[in-house]
């Protein structure tokens, strides 16, 4: 084990510790150490792959619908049944509306888990209509945590979907993180295999400047590391962080 993982773990398990018994800042240490660490991945990613001009959509609720539409899905998939949703001039928070839950279901059906999603989505609506006029742009005022906190509340919205609507839909400072992410986290010594959603999210949150072009460069490069690299049976030669330190003794599907 390298000393910066044991820091990295130290970190982890003590992280309400802030002065040592020498009076050093350990907790500010540490957190200098994994920034550096965060920013050279991120920088090793960027140049392998240059930018990935995420998150597709024309409109603020295209990327919304697209952020549910997506849970379970290729993107390839969430094309198509967005482009059903054009095609019959529903794409917007009005017009769906007022749509049968099983003719959105009928629209959407590229997406798969179609009768679930069009559930989803229109719980989403429902919620922005009875709180909200319907209006996305009451929403723009709003404090990003107490945003995130109904975003959560609303059923089928998860913390990666609600993150995703935040960070790329209102260009909020919030770090998304998922199945790629963790895999990667997980065998470059960043976190623990255990670690939940928030402590994965606060890795990178929490030791990051906090950037919305950042945030949304770092997710989209992760997400097409884990597609060509980092996938559950690992392709290490050739990776643009194959020098870095690493390990496949756990792995993390």
């Amino acid at each position: 084990m390298t000393v910066l993982t044991k820091f990295r773990r130290v970190y982890l398990k003590y992280s309400d510790v802030t002065i040592d018994k020498n009076g050093n800042c350990l907790r500010s240490i540490i957190s200098a150490m994994i920034n550096e660490t965060l920013i050279e991945i991120y920088e090793l990613l960027l140049d392998r792959f240059g930018p990935q001009h995420w998150w597709p959509g024309d409109t603020q609720f295209e990327i919304i619908t697209g952020a549910i539409l997506t849970q379970n899905t290729s993107w390839a998939n969430v094309e198509k049944a967005i482009a059903n949703l054009k095609a019959a001039d529903r794409l917007t928070p009005d017009k769906l509306h007022h749509l049968d839950v099983s003719q959105l279901a009928e629209l959407i059906r590229p997406a798969g888990y179609f009768n679930i999603k069009a559930k989803r989505l229109k719980n989403f609506i429902n919620w922005l209509f009875d709180n909200y006029e319907g209006e996305l742009t009451d929403l723009e005022s709003m404090n990003t945590n107490q945003l995130r906190v109904e975003l959560l509340a609303i059923k089928g919205i998860g913390p990666e979907t609600a993150d995703s609507i935040l960070l790329y839909a209102f260009e909020r400072p919030m770090f998304v993180v998922d199945a790629y992410t963790a895999r990667i986290a997980v065998r470059h010594e960043l976190i623990e295999p255990g670690a939940d959603y928030e402590q994965l999210r606060e890795l990178f949150q929490s030791n990051l400047s906090e950037d919305v072009q950042l945030f949304n460069e770092y997710h989209a490069l992760l997400v097409r590391l884990g597609k060509e690299f980092c996938k559950p049976k690992a392709r290490c030669p050739g990776c643009p962080l194959e020098k870095l330190p690493h390990s496949l003794d756990i792995e993390y599907f």
